[in-house]
């Protein structure tokens, strides 16, 4: 995982303490974790798409979105990312 280590001429400064993330790890955790959402929601798009027209013999679409189901969390390289 990426983290941001300050200049060691300048100690401790600055430096998270033993368990916490930097800022800039927060950020590029938050930002990995839109990315993806935004990936899934994209592909599962094109994948209703696609079959959009696929009826059965009552006429009903065969490829439907069932909805949302509970937010659940996804271990990434990034971290837990829900």
């Amino acid at each position: 995982m990426l983290t941001v280590v300050p200049d060691s001429a300048s100690g401790d400064e600055g430096r998270p303490a033993a368990g916490e993330s930097s800022l800039i790890d927060q950020i590029v955790r938050e930002g990995a974790r839109r990315m993806l959402a935004e990936a899934l929601r994209a592909e599962v798009d094109a994948y209703l798409a696609a079959f959009a027209d696929e009826r059965d013999e009552h006429g009903h679409r065969l490829v439907v979105r069932n909805g949302y189901h509970q937010p659940r969390e996804v271990l990434t390289s990034a971290g837990a990312v829900e």
